[in-house]
């Protein structure tokens, strides 16, 4: 790892109240839910499958038939998708059967889980956080798999001695918007620490790329946001990395995931098999070359020197990709969490709302 990489300090630990309810939604999930069930996905002899006739992986030679047409929507400036870039410049879609196309999607989540549902898209790869409301909403998208932990991170003024969780209660927090994925997170990391989340600290919204401007300026004393641009203003001296979401009791949780067209499921089940392991194995591909998946998202976009974006990718867990009942027991988990913070409805039962958001493709 490299010298210049930020550390992943700044976690807090679990507080028995936290401990307790964690082991009472394990205990109300099905059977086969509860903690230390469940698997990870791998690639190799370890998760076999056969998608059938259309989309069956190839030899060799390559793919015996026609390709299948996919539209897969993705943030092209977002790193934590480096996975979908280097599958398509390493052959992998190819080679499961797959005609890829990317849909670079800059919308609203709503938009984007609207135009999957409806077959503008046929999936997409996105923050858990962020897609956990609206898929509370109803829409016909399951999620099929985790493809890595981490990339959101909270940065402080060593200024305004903002250096961990504690010292951010009464202070102003930088955000690009209300329903972020990092507002979601570390608002519950701010509850856990016992800081009201709503009204123990304020959340004030600027455009994306001017966050660090406002704690600079005075007007806020942190900042909250993903990778690359976190990663890139934390080599300025005047910020410290306060917490990620790789930080104590996250370091296994996973961040982004893996969402497909309900209907495709439904109807070719083994194309969003396909789909969902030949990212899955981009993903693994990201952990094994860090440097060629930068290049690769370097070359759709990606800002950042190949360097900086190859540490970014080496910080988080490109490695762990949760399907199956550990994936269902993390929704699980996220829903309980951000029914805490007002995020989800306090009706809705973190389970039941897992097993019916959630859609196991690859056994």
């Amino acid at each position: 790892m490299m010298s210049d990489e930020p550390s992943r300090s700044g976690g807090i630990l679990p507080s028995r109240r936290m401990l307790l309810r964690t082991g009472a939604a394990a205990l109300a999930m099905p059977f086969g839910l509860g903690l230390g069930v469940g698997r990870a996905w791998a690639p190799g002899p370890a998760a076999p499958f056969d998608p059938g006739p259309i989309c069956r992986p190839a030899a060799a030679e390559g793919p015996s038939g026609p390709l299948r047409p996919i539209k897969l929507a993705w943030n092209a400036s977002a790193i934590c998708t480096a996975a979908a870039p280097l599958a398509k410049e390493r052959g992998l879609f190819a080679k499961h059967g797959l005609d890829v196309e990317f849909v670079n999607f800059g919308g609203s989540t709503e938009a984007l889980l609207e135009a999957i549902a409806t077959g503008k898209a046929d999936a997409g790869i996105g923050m858990a956080l962020r897609w956990l409301k609206p898929l509370e909403q109803g829409f016909d998208v399951k999620i099929t798999a985790g493809l890595h932990g981490g990339c959101l991170r909270l940065l402080g003024s060593k200024a305004a001695g903002i250096t961990e969780i504690g010292a951010l209660k009464g202070k102003t927090i930088a955000i690009s918007d209300q329903a972020s994925p990092a507002k979601n997170f570390f608002g519950l990391v701010l509850a856990k620490a016992g800081i009201d989340p709503e009204n123990g600290v304020e959340w004030r919204q600027y455009p994306v790329d001017l966050l660090n401007l406002a704690v600079e300026k005075g007007e806020a004393q942190a900042l909250a946001d993903s990778d690359p641009r976190t990663w890139i203003w934390l080599k300025d001296p005047r910020f410290t990395e306060v917490s990620t979401n790789l930080s104590g009791e996250y370091a296994t949780r996973t961040c982004c995931v893996v969402a497909v067209r309900g209907s495709l499921i439904r109807n070719e089940r083994a194309v969003a098999a396909a789909l969902t392991r030949a990212i899955l194995e981009g993903g693994h591909a990201v952990h094994g070359d860090p440097e060629a998946a930068a290049q690769a998202f370097s070359g759709y976009g990606g800002k950042g020197s190949i360097q900086d974006l190859a540490a970014m990718l080496r910080s988080q867990q490109h490695g762990d990709s949760p399907v199956g009942a550990n994936l269902k027991q993390q929704l699980a988990l996220y829903g309980d969490e951000l029914k805490l913070v007002n995020v989800l409805k306090r009706s809705t039962d973190p389970a039941k709302f897992a097993e019916r958001i959630y859609a196991d493709v690859l056994s």
